[in-house]
């Protein structure tokens, strides 16, 4: 899919990203990076993987640079105003022309994926979330009380960032809008996986 450089606006702060819009109405995913103290960007194998998944389901993209990353402005927030970046790029994505309004997708990994569970539930337009490698041994995902959108956690069984007993606690915590995809051999980092990552990702959407 042909990517073409965009920049976009969270609050004070020019972000950059890149955008794919294959046309016909496609819905929107954003897909936010991993932790940018330990050199996350949007350009990562697993920022790739999913946008491949994405594609091939058909969705507009938008990957972007959280504040303070490449040329984005700002400094980073801890997650804090990474949150906003990412309602911003949604928004963004949400007034392409070629764009649906419905059915958006708030997507990301690692750090990126406690920013979509956050992000992904408090907009009103993300329709369903994807967290891979939900890092619940650093911190806690911002989860509300009778969440309702669909929820796709996706991790591998070597994982000691996003361990398999705490995605379990959290799927039945949330109940039935949670699915939980376990990704045998990988650990955080799903160097040699991403193909079976792409493909549990597509596959889930799919079922």
């Amino acid at each position: 899919m042909d990517e073409k450089q965009v920049t976009f606006r969270s609050g004070d702060l020019t972000l950059e990203g890149l955008l794919a819009i294959p046309g016909g109405d496609a819905p929107a995913a954003v897909v936010c990076h991993p932790h940018p103290m330990y050199g996350g960007s949007m350009f990562n194998n697993v920022v790739d993987a999913i946008l491949s998944a994405m594609w091939q389901l058909g969705y507009s993209t938008l990957r972007f640079n959280f504040r303070g990353v490449g040329a984005s402005e700002g400094e980073h927030d801890g997650g804090r105003g990474e949150r906003d970046d990412a309602a911003a790029a949604m928004t963004f994505l949400l007034s392409q022309p070629g764009v649906a309004k419905n059915g958006a997708v708030m997507a990301g990994y690692s750090f990126g994926a406690m920013v979509a569970v956050a992000a992904g539930y408090q907009h009103a337009e993300v329709s369903r979330i994807v967290a891979v490698a939900l890092p619940l041994a650093m911190t806690q995902a911002q989860v509300p009380d009778g969440a309702s959108k669909p929820l796709l956690l996706v991790s591998g069984d070597h994982d000691s960032y996003s361990p398999v007993a705490g995605l379990t606690e959290l799927q039945e915590k949330i109940g039935k809008c949670a699915k939980l995809e376990i990704i045998t051999g990988a650990d955080h980092f799903f160097g040699g996986s991403e193909a079976e990552l792409s493909r549990v990702i597509e596959t889930s959407f799919r079922s």
